[in-house]
């Protein structure tokens, strides 16, 4: 059962201490508390878990802090819409809204590799507009011989040009728990310039010991990758784990299923579930183009392959894409053959405009039907 609290009530409002000492008297239930700050008012969401459906949803909703009581039956309890209309979506991070109607680019570098190429990499963000990044600092790799990243050694200096080129948000993969503290450490020492969403990757979607430790912290927003051999439902359900231990802040991201029926490209691309998530779920919905196609193509029209795959996941709704930019491909620690170059960047932005545009004349046309 989900209980919608009042807008911006405190723990220290009576009516919020008479709603939980009520709560906390029914037998057999679990209550587990999420709270999102938006840039108008704060939300508070409590969700009762375990024996419920012996309970009272008008008594419930009669409590002096509750406006809304939702029975709920699907399985995303948290993450879920459970038959709700519109409703909360997203969250607000760094003065930037993350939810199922914004969209928000994230092009970089897929591994950090020296401060020159970070520092041109930015410079060209800010010039086009950019204030959203991906830096790999750790990079788990299949073959034990090849490049790791170069972990909390390169933090000071990506925060610090990140600061100086007006970065707000960097996504950054972690793939053990002491990683979010050498992160978190490293943003201290730099003045916090700018913030971290924690990227789960593919290959860590059911690490659910680094799910609940990335969950039980709220600093940092998350964004988790579908995991490239299981299916959808699973990976929801990864990300349930974020969720049910406190952080839901979440950002689902779709980025190809490992199989051969996807060749020549890396993966199957998959950015047909863009609405299929957003429909089952409250999060924003990322694609990450680069490994889904893996190359640098170019179809008979002109138009890379990988910009046709990110136009179909911003066309079916994509609200933040994930995407690889180099300023040297050839000389790239990871991935280079898949990374875009930098006098690519604008000609790729304004195909996503295109793209965009065309996405919210869509809905306009339904909208009206």
């Amino acid at each position: 059962m989900l209980l919608i609290l009042h807008p911006n009530i405190q723990e220290s409002d009576p009516a919020f201490k008479k709603t939980m000492s009520h709560l906390q008297q029914l037998s057999g239930v679990k209550i587990k508390q999420h709270e999102v700050s938006g840039q108008l008012q704060s939300l508070r969401e409590i969700y009762l878990l375990g024996d419920t459906h012996a309970l009272d949803i008008e008594e419930i909703e009669s409590l002096p802090a509750v406006e809304k009581v939702i029975r709920i039956s699907e399985e995303y309890r948290i993450l879920g819409r459970h038959k709700a209309k519109g409703g909360r979506s997203g969250f607000h991070y760094q003065g930037l809204a993350f939810d199922q109607e914004s969209l928000h680019i994230f092009a970089g570098l897929c591994a950090v590799d020296n401060p020159k190429h970070v520092e041109e990499m930015l410079r060209a963000l800010q010039a086009n507009g950019l204030n959203c990044t991906r830096m790999g600092a750790y990079k788990p790799r299949t073959n034990p011989y090849a490049f790791q990243g170069h972990g909390k050694d390169c933090l000071p200096w990506v925060f610090d040009l990140a600061g100086k080129y007006g970065i707000k948000v960097i996504a950054m993969e972690v793939t053990h728990e002491s990683h979010m503290q050498e992160i978190d450490q490293a943003l201290v020492d730099a003045g916090r310039p700018c913030g971290v969403i924690m990227q789960i990757g593919t290959r860590n979607t059911q690490n659910f010991e680094l799910l609940k430790a990335i969950g039980k912290q709220n600093d940092y927003p998350a964004l988790l990758k579908r995991g490239f051999g299981i299916t959808l439902n699973e990976s929801l359900n990864a990300a349930e784990y974020l969720a049910s231990e406190g952080n839901s802040q979440v950002i689902f991201c779709l980025r190809g299923m490992k199989s051969e029926f996807g060749a020549p490209h890396r993966n199957m691309v998959d950015f047909a579930q863009v609405p299929t998530v957003k429909r089952l779920t409250r999060m924003p919905v990322c694609i990450d183009p680069s490994h889904s196609v893996g190359s640098r193509d170019v179809a008979p029209d002109g138009v890379l392959e990988l910009c046709h795959a990110t136009a179909q996941g911003v066309l079916a709704g994509a609200n933040m894409v994930l995407v690889d930019f180099h300023p040297a491909p050839t000389k790239a620690l990871v991935d280079g053959p898949q990374a875009l170059t930098l006098n690519e960047l604008e000609p790729f932005l304004k195909d996503m405009e295109i793209a965009r545009k065309a996405y919210l004349e869509r809905v306009g046309v339904w909208q009206n039907a």
